[in-house]
Formats: structure tokens, sequence, C-alpha cells
């Protein structure tokens, strides 16, 4: 059979064999849909690099328990949250004092896809086996909590209470949420796209306007200084 005349399902094995693989964290990735079955929604994988999985926000210490018990991943990394809301004041370091009137706030959310605008995601390492996993949840939008991680793993504490303070999202079950960085009576969450930052309107970016210019390539070089010798008139001693 020529070429031309290959059938759609040679055409389909074809280009899968071209398309680069991870067995690896495809292992890694089916093991942990086996284990939470429906809780998992959705998975991507950055060849050679990532492994990222979707859980539900009810799933989400599950999803942590899972990864230590079953999976190995007994070293906690890291724990945060993005707010994917696009901020209604722009780009300070682009716009300056005057961000743009017209801005596209539909939230656009990045791998293994998202449907509100908080979620928290973590990042737990197998270091014998040198995998890793960043499980993603959605934050509910009526509760903005979700279970903490502390019964996991005891490094969950300062970052879960970094995340409280910075985007205002609770962890159920945390014996102490409470401040690190702010003032005890700070209103606000700081990392919220729709958190002003007033410094930015008062002054623009730094770099936007601040710039000192840079010397001309043709500007004279200075003059050597004479010594005192030569300004004074007097040569060398006899």
């Amino acid at each position: 059979m020529s070429p031309d005349t290959e059938t759609p399902e040679a055409e389909a094995e074809a280009e899968a064999a071209e398309t680069p693989t991870d067995a690896a964290r495809e292992a890694v990735r089916d093991r942990f849909g086996a284990e939470l079955g429906d809780a998992v929604v959705d998975s991507h994988i950055t060849v050679g690099h990532t492994l990222w999985v979707r859980v539900t926000a009810e799933a989400w210490r599950t999803a942590g328990q899972v990864a230590r018990d079953h999976l190995g991943c007994r070293w906690f990394d890291f724990l945060s949250a993005i707010d994917w809301l696009p901020s209604p004041y722009g780009r300070y370091e682009d716009d300056g004092l005057s961000p743009p009137k017209d801005i596209d706030a539909t939230i656009v959310t990045g791998v293994a896809g998202g449907e509100t605008r908080f979620q928290v995601f973590a990042r737990v390492v197998n270091v014998v086996d040198q995998t890793d996993i960043i499980i993603k949840a959605d934050v509910p939008d009526d509760s903005l909590a979700v279970a903490s991680w502390m019964p996991l793993y005891d490094g969950a504490d300062w970052h879960e209470r970094e995340t409280w303070e910075m985007f205002g999202i609770g962890f159920e079950g945390h014996p102490g949420l409470r401040h690190i960085y702010l003032p005890g009576d700070f209103e606000g969450n700081p990392l919220r796209k729709d958190f002003p930052l007033i410094a930015r309107m008062v002054k623009p970016w730094p770099g936007i306007i601040d710039v000192e210019p840079m010397p001309a390539d043709d500007e004279p070089a200075d003059e050597p200084a004479a010594d005192d010798a030569t300004a004074t008139g007097g040569g060398e001693a006899p």
C-alpha cells in the first residue's frame, strides 16, 4: 500500500508513535487515578519535567494522603494558591499611571484546567524514585476553603498560613491561621488580583520613568588632573 493510500488507523498510529511519552509519570498518574477514581478531574504531563493532577476540592486532603502513603511522596516541597482573575488595574509595569479601561475579565486557568477563580496547589516528591507530582484543586467560590494538609505534612503549616494571609483562602483543621508578614489588623489580601497596589498608583513602576540616561559615546574623556608641581609651575627637584 502506498503512503498516499494509508488508512486513518495507520495515520493515527504513526502520529502516536511520534508523540513523546513519559512512562514514569504516566504510571504515577494512573496509580493516582486508580486510588482516587472520579475525584481526579484532569491531569497534564510535561514530558520529562512535571505531572499535574487536578482533583475535586472535597478530595484535596485525600489526594495528599494518597501521594504520601501510596506513591511514596514523603517530601513536602510547597503549597500555595493562584488567583486566575485578570487584574482590573492592568499591568502597572507596562501602563504606569494609566491602566487600560477595557480589560477582558475572562478567567483562563492553567494546565489541567479549572472552574473557579482560586486554586490551591502543592508539590510533593518521592525522593527514592525521583518522581514528583503537583496536585491542584479548585477552591469553592462560596466557602473559599479546603481541608488542611497539616495532618499529613508538618511543613504545610506556614505555607497554609501564608496562603490564607495573601489570598484569603481558609484551611479547615489548621490549628492556627494567623499572620506571618502583615500586621494583625491588616485588611485585604495582597496577592489577590483585585488588591490595589497603591504605591504604584502614586508612583509608576521603577524603570518606566525613573531611568537615568546612558552617557553618550562621543562625549570627550575627562582631562587628567595636573599634579601639584605642574599646576604651580615647578619642576623636578635638583
